[in-house]
């Protein structure tokens, strides 16, 4: 006797157990295509925009403060590319463990601009002389700290695996005021990395 798809749908149903007798399934109708549409839909412009307005701004300010924050200490998920990674991290904290004399041309420099304003020649010829001077041995100590950082670097990462860039960016933090640089000084005077 042949069986026909009505005996065949008889003969399923009966041979394989449902998810209520094992015990497994989900136990609620899988929900059609409509229902799930309906759930998802969600007005494009918001009923209250004032209120979205205010919600959305509180949210942006919340995530720059926790970038602001994270910045300034030396987190590396909110560090910029230039600021990332172990080299950068070694040149900032050597950076940061000595005197240098860049980070006091700042200062120089508005000393000299307040000097400029007396009247006499002399005295203002002086004072650039003097900020020339100090410029030049700031840059003479930069130089310094790039052959330094060159030998530190190669014996702490290999010859070959240092990065480029770092004597521009340990000259750059070098003048800076040690209050102002960002990410914030990790290290105190005299704690150079090992």
């Amino acid at each position: 006797m042949a069986e026909t798809p009505a005996n065949k749908a008889d003969t399923g149903a009966e041979s394989e157990p449902t998810g209520e007798a094992t015990g497994s399934g989900k136990g609620r109708a899988t929900p059609t295509r409509r229902e799930k549409e309906a759930a998802r839909k969600r007005p494009l412009v918001p009923n209250d925009r004032a209120e979205a307005r205010k919600k959305a701004r509180a949210t942006v300010q919340a995530q720059r403060e926790r970038a602001r924050i994270g910045m300034a200490n030396g987190d590396e998920r909110y560090l910029p590319m230039r600021d990332r990674g172990p080299q950068r991290k070694f040149v900032r904290d050597y950076v940061d463990a000595r005197f240098s004399i860049g980070e006091f041309l700042l200062p120089v420099m508005f000393m000299v601009v307040i000097i400029s304003f007396i009247p006499q020649a002399e005295v203002a010829v002086f004072s650039f002389v003097v900020l020339y001077a100090f410029l030049l041995l700031a840059v003479v100590d930069a130089v310094f700290l790039g052959f330094t950082l060159k030998r530190k670097l190669e014996a702490k990462f290999g010859e070959t695996r240092v990065d480029n860039g770092y004597r521009w960016y340990a000259a750059m933090r070098a003048f800076q005021l040690r209050t102002m640089r960002l990410p914030k000084p990790q290290v105190g005077r005299r704690q150079f990395p090992s």
